[in-house]
């Protein structure tokens, strides 16, 4: 018998993120030399007070409210006030088994088009498509760094017809690496409340800011309109526990009603042992601090010398102002590119993995046009664990040695500068 299958699911390619990290893992175990820049998994253990509270927690085996362990909510509202000053309240905090599948399910319960700056993550789109919501990519500038600005958010907003827009923001930003600043969002802010736009602002690398002032979202300006996500996933290295939340303003309270409604319908709960151990990560998050800024302390350096060899190389590249990628284009080698029979980023990334064994994800997975030689870059091909202990006794006082610190991005780049040649 042959399968009918729903047309907004038949014609779904796998996520790009995903594909790309088992095809460069699966050349890399046939034996390939791959310089694996495609998927954003930080490379950092768990720290050690959350393994310890899994293992603790293990027999817990009963089903958790769909919201999520009431302790857990009530640490995260702790927290995100503590850390961002935000005044969500723990009656409208939703835990789901990643910030992933909470904005799927947002997606799919709330009406009106999303729009999104592009370049953007990967799975905005193919989200929007499953619920068959008009998906409106908002083009940004590189001499912006990638953020989206009031005024291309308010033309785009005047335009459209839906009483209800959606915008998401994600800040830190995957794939630029670009953080808002607080004038960006005051601005963004402004807009939205005048053109009655719910924001989803995806903060899942939210800790993970280069700056020396303390991150700040959108919600610190637009409370009343922004329903704010995170999780465990970047700053906590904890991406295959799958564990993230939502927060939503009071004012948006029905939200959390049939958000409940939609949880208790589908995936029921996240995993009791991994609630638990995430629950002694948020109250203990003191403990845990320094593994927070060794990790960022590296992320940074990392970005760094990236952009530093980009920019050799005369690739055009924002420099990152958090998480853990970068996004690079190809535009000033565009005739040498060309005569290669290169005419689009897929195609580039493509050679790029065939030519030089150096794994990349095309700038048109994030929405940017296809003739548009960007790619985007994650600066986590090293040993996480050996790399904090490296770090721990260089000191501050002593120059890093990038090469012996990252060499498997120094090797990238070296395979991308002789490729340009």
């Amino acid at each position: 018998m042959q399968p009918i299958i729903n047309n907004q699911i038949s014609n779904l390619k796998e996520s790009s993120t995903l594909y790309i990290n088992q095809l460069a893992l699966k050349l890399r175990n046939e034996g390939h030399d791959i310089c694996h820049l495609g998927f954003g998994e930080s490379p950092f253990p768990v720290p050690e007070l959350m393994q310890a509270a899994l293992r603790e927690n293990v027999g817990r085996k009963q089903y958790i409210s769909g919201c999520g362990l009431p302790d857990l909510r009530q640490a995260v509202e702790i927290f995100c006030k503590k850390e961002f000053g935000y005044n969500y309240s723990c009656e409208n905090i939703i835990i789901g088994p990643g910030s992933k599948e909470l904005i799927f399910q947002l997606l799919y319960l709330l009406e009106g088009p999303l729009m999104v700056p592009a370049p953007s993550w990967v799975s905005y789109g193919p989200q929007a498509k499953i619920r068959s919501k008009n998906f409106i990519p908002i083009t940004t500038n590189i001499k912006n760094g990638y953020r989206l600005q009031a005024e291309e958010l308010n033309k785009i907003c005047s335009i459209q017809k839906s009483q209800q827009k959606i915008l998401i923001l994600n800040n830190p930003c995957n794939p630029t690496g670009s953080v808002y600043s607080s004038n960006e969002l005051r601005a963004l802010a402004e807009v939205c409340r005048k053109q009655g736009v719910i924001v989803i602002s995806d903060e899942i690398y939210a800790l993970i800011n280069f700056g020396k002032l303390t991150f700040q979202g959108i919600a610190s300006f637009y409370p009343e309109g922004t329903i704010t996500t995170g999780g465990v996933s970047k700053a906590l290295s904890a991406g295959g526990w799958r564990l993230g939340y939502a927060m939503i303003p009071d004012e948006l309270s029905e939200i959390t009603r049939s958000l409940a409604a939609f949880v208790s319908e589908t995936f029921s709960c996240v995993s009791a042992p991994i609630q638990y151990a995430v629950l002694a990560g948020f109250e203990n998050f003191g403990s845990i601090r320094n593994y927070v800024e060794l990790c960022n302390n590296i992320h940074k350096e990392a970005g760094k010398f990236l952009h530093q060899r980009f920019i050799e190389i005369h690739l055009n590249c924002p420099e990152p102002q958090g998480a853990f990628y970068l996004f690079p284009d190809f535009e000033n080698f565009k005739a040498l590119i060309t005569s290669r029979g290169i005419k689009s980023s897929e195609e580039l990334s493509k050679r790029l993995l065939e030519d030089i064994g150096v794994a990349l994800l095309p700038g048109s997975d994030f929405y940017m046009p296809d003739e548009f030689l960007g790619v985007r870059v994650t600066s986590v091909d090293y040993d996480g664990a050996k790399l904090m202990h490296d770090f721990s006794i260089t000191g501050k006082e002593k120059p890093l040695m990038y090469t012996s610190l990252f060499p498997r991005l120094a090797e990238a780049c070296e395979r991308l500068e002789k490729w340009l040649r």
